[in-house]
């Protein structure tokens, strides 16, 4: 699902600016802004992939992709899996408490 996509034809200078900008935003905040008021926070462990192509005679490009899975995603899955882990060992030990219970009167 694409979340947010630009394309435009600038110079070199403006390319430059605008890494040297998305480079600030990652070291700075940790998040990348986009579009009008768009941001997305980036993990501190990010996989990186440089590509950098020969499309025809005169033609190059370069692609720079990094991905990474949201931190906060990974760890509220994790609690709520360790809470059902949790409430099925609660329910085993007490199982036999309420045998004996039942036994003793």
């Amino acid at each position: 699902m694409d979340i947010y996509e630009d394309a435009r034809t600038v110079s070199r200078a403006d390319l430059a600016a605008w890494l040297r900008q998305l480079a600030g935003q990652l070291e700075t905040t940790g998040h990348l802004f986009y579009g009008a008021a768009g941001t997305i926070a980036v993990a501190d462990q990010v996989r990186c992939e440089l590509e950098i192509e020969q499309e025809g005679k005169d033609e190059f490009s370069v692609e720079i992709e990094f991905s990474w899975v949201n931190p906060r995603t990974v760890e509220a899955v994790e609690p709520s899996a360790e809470t059902g882990a949790a409430r099925e060992t609660e329910a085993k030990t007490e199982a036999p408490d309420t045998a004996e219970s039942s036994t003793a009167e």
